[in-house]
């Protein structure tokens, strides 16, 4: 006998993909609704590390079989996932939980153990029942026959058996979806057979390879029917009790099952007349258990085939899960519960879902899954905002003036009041404005004052990592033609007259800073925070030489520290500016806005 290339990988059909196992991984890959392929891969324990009972002959063969029926089943409700999500826990899920049991581990062993009655009962009880029906009919009296009888009666059962299988198969093919599952399973053999035959794994050679192939399960299943049929006729002393007879053979199951898995062990090993005699039903029952598969089908068999292939070569490959949905009810329970711990605001938990989901906050009402990807990345923003770190920064970007500003540990957040500064600008400039914007940061404020009103800015600072992340924000919003960014100690490479000035400088007194809370303190850059002894340092460096590079008329507008306004004016006055304060939604005097004049009034 020649023996030929035999891979150790074989596979499953699932819900609209295919599943490969090699030796010490597997994988299954799944075409989503979107059209996209997603896989799902793991390692997995090798046979030859498994329990003795593994490797044993006659014995592997019942424990492999059970082994493999449950990663089976697992993997099909895997699939089933990508496409149909997780509904919202009922009571009786809520209870499993409440007492620490694995509802889906439950779940999955029910249907593994309903599966083995459906099948117990379909292919072993029905063809007894039918068969002794016969009997009863024709009014034999086996308890009295002769063996040969018996034998005769158990062989007829087993022939009733399979044609119960054969029938169940065809019938089960009619069906649209289970047709479908047959395609994938021809793409898996055709990807299989592509292998060891040394072609590459393109779908143009898979597409030309058969679909039919030694290992399958199929033929595992039929080997069973004809070896359980010459088994049970053996057992003819039985006589005609129903139950006796029934029990009878699920005690030999093992036995079956065993024989059939050397079977088909040694089946696939080789090619001669002999073997192909004995493979040729089990092989002909795979023209109904595989159809012929479409290309996009091939590519996400071969998909699984490569990774299990990857895997089994080098076990440093990372592993892949499903994009699968989630209950946002559970998941925000889930969320809210590392936020609560950390005395963090309910709020941010929204924001945190708003940011991942690309939603309106008053849209969070309406939502009833989230894709596993988005909740872990919501986990991730929670539990930075919980260590201390602040939401925007924690998210990497904030809404300023309805644009977004990426943030980081080189710049500010961009804060409500900050808006008030931007809206005071906006009021005074249009198209053909030039506007100043010194201490930029982000560029939140010279971001959308060139939005708004179309002025041109140029934005100053001392940071080069603050103008790296201002640049970034200007490529984001498309205002790189109106924004010019320069880096200057304040005045230093200033040139040119503006119409407006505007500044939120840094103006937290030096020994305040380190007694501010944690998501400031820890997560700001202090240059951007520090503003001297008394926090007026940076207005004595801005308000004298202001004028200097204003134009008549134009205006100079500066955010402030609780406290600060009236500091801020009296410098201003003495420059020769007519000075109106404006108050935030907290009624703290906020912003300074001031302009050339003999007379500084507050309004």
């Amino acid at each position: 006998m020649s023996r030929k290339k035999c891979t150790s990988i074989g596979g499953q059909a699932v819900i609209e993909g295919v599943m490969m196992r090699g030796k010490s991984s597997m994988a299954t890959a799944v075409r989503d609704e979107k059209g996209n392929i997603v896989v799902e891969s793991k390692y997995i324990t090798p046979v030859s590390k498994k329990n003795f009972l593994f490797r044993t002959p006659f014995l592997r063969g019942i424990f492999n079989f059970i082994d493999t029926m449950v990663q089976g089943m697992g993997t099909l409700m895997r699939s089933g996932e990508v496409f149909e999500g997780e509904a919202e826990p009922g009571k009786v899920e809520k209870w499993f939980a409440s007492k620490k049991i694995n509802f889906y581990n439950l779940v999955m062993a029910f249907s593994v153990v309903m599966g083995l009655a459906l099948s117990i009962g379909l292919f072993f009880f029905l063809p007894q029942l039918i068969t002794s029906g016969i009997v009863a009919l024709a009014k034999i009296d086996l308890q009295n026959s002769s063996i040969g009888l018996q034998i005769a009666f158990n062989f007829v059962e087993g022939l009733v058996r399979i044609f119960i299988f054969v029938g169940y198969i065809a019938l089960t093919s009619l069906m649209k979806d289970v047709r479908r599952t047959y395609m994938y399973h021809g793409a898996e053999h055709k990807t299989i057979s592509c292998y060891e035959n040394d072609l590459e794994l393109t779908v143009e050679n898979a597409r030309n390879m058969t679909r039919i192939h030694d290992r399958c399960g199929t033929t595992f299943m039929f080997i069973v029917m004809i070896v359980s049929v010459l088994v049970f006729s053996l057992t003819g002393w039985q006589g005609d009790n129903l139950f006796v007879r029934f029990a009878i053979r699920l005690a030999l199951l093992p036995v079956v099952s065993g024989v059939s898995y050397e079977l088909l062990k040694l089946f696939a090993k080789y090619d001669n007349a002999l073997v192909r005699f004995f493979k040729l039903p089990g092989l002909l029952l795979q023209k109904l258990t595989t159809k012929e598969p479409t290309d996009d089908m091939l590519e996400v068999a071969i998909v699984a085939f490569k990774t299990v292939l990857a895997m089994d070569a080098d076990n440093t490959v990372p592993t892949q899960s499903f994009d699968t949905n989630k209950s946002y009810k559970k998941a925000r329970e889930e969320l809210d519960k590392v936020l609560d711990k950390a005395g963090c605001d309910k709020a941010d938990g929204d924001w945190i879902m708003c940011e991942v989901l690309g939603i309106g906050r008053e849209e969070l009402t309406k939502v009833t899954h989230i894709r596993s990807s988005k909740f872990d990345q919501a986990m991730q923003y929670a539990t930075k905002v919980a260590e201390g770190m602040p939401l925007w920064k924690a998210i990497g970007k904030a809404n300023f003036y309805g644009y977004d500003i990426i943030v980081n540990e080189d710049v500010l957040c961009p804060r409500p009041e900050t808006e008030y500064l931007a809206e005071q600008v906006i009021k005074l400039t249009n198209a053909d404005s030039r506007v100043l914007d010194m201490c930029t940061g982000s560029g939140c404020i010279a971001i959308a004052v060139a939005k708004e009103s179309g002025a041109h800015v140029v934005g100053i600072d001392i940071s080069d990592k603050a103008l790296a992340v201002a640049k970034r924000n200007i490529i984001l919003n498309g205002v790189e033609e109106q924004v010019t960014l320069v880096e200057s100690d304040f005045w230093d490479k200033v040139e040119g007259k503006f119409d407006v000035i505007v500044s939120n400088p840094p103006y937290i007194e030096t020994g305040d800073i380190l007694g501010l809370d944690v998501n400031v303190r820890d997560y700001d850059p202090h240059i951007a925070l520090d503003g001297g002894e008394d926090g007026m340092d940076c207005y004595r460096k801005i308000i004298p030489k202001a004028s200097e590079y204003l134009v008549d008329g134009g205006s100079l507008c500066l955010e402030c520290g609780i406290g600060q306004a009236e500091q801020i004016v009296a410098m201003m006055s003495e420059q020769g500016y007519s000075c109106n304060i404006v108050k935030d939604l907290e009624g703290v005097d906020r912003i300074v806005v001031g302009k050339k004049v003999d007379k500084c009034l507050k309004d």
